[in-house]
């Protein structure tokens, strides 16, 4: 049975849908990943280009809200959220049994400059999700499942070319 995470920020525009996609395409066997946000807004498309980049289509995904992923009754084994620290006040959380982690990314919507400069920052949030996010926090936690999602993120982030 796969473990359920669910990924949390304010808008389910970015931070949040990237790290449900990354977990999901790098450890899909062990997790189910999914997204949420406490004021749902609209897919970004600089998140949608960055992670076309890498191989990940997000473009068919919609945001949702954390209420109504709450309101299914749905259980996970983790609640991950991924506000940065300047608007972690805002952050929402999640009620349940769950183990709680946070991990703070700046926030891409807040970028400003040129189509080409704000794609640039977002690629660097993309990238530090997957390996500061992936790599150092999922790595590290107890659970069997964790420990051997582990296996498959460290190989993909040995060999960058599988991407």
């Amino acid at each position: 049975m796969k473990t359920k995470v669910l990924f949390i920020c304010v808008h389910n525009s970015a931070r949040s849908q990237m790290a449900e996609a990354w977990l999901n395409y790098t450890c899909g066997d062990f997790f189910s990943a999914q997204s949420a946000g406490l004021e749902p807004g609209t897919l970004n498309p600089l998140v949608i280009e960055a992670m076309r980049e890498v191989g990940i289509d997000i473009s068919g995904k919609k945001t949702q809200a954390v209420f109504d992923v709450f309101k299914s009754g749905q259980l996970f084994g983790y609640v991950i959220t991924v506000c940065d620290e300047t608007s972690a006040e805002k952050c929402p959380i999640f009620p349940g049994p769950a183990k709680r982690l946070h991990w703070s990314f700046p926030d891409p919507s807040t970028l400003t400059g040129t189509h080409e400069e704000k794609l640039k920052e977002v690629r660097e949030i993309r990238d530090e999700i997957y390996k500061w996010g992936l790599l150092d926090t999922l790595a590290s936690c107890e659970s069997s499942p964790l420990q051997r999602g582990r296996k498959r993120v460290a190989y993909d982030a040995a060999n960058p070319e599988t991407h």
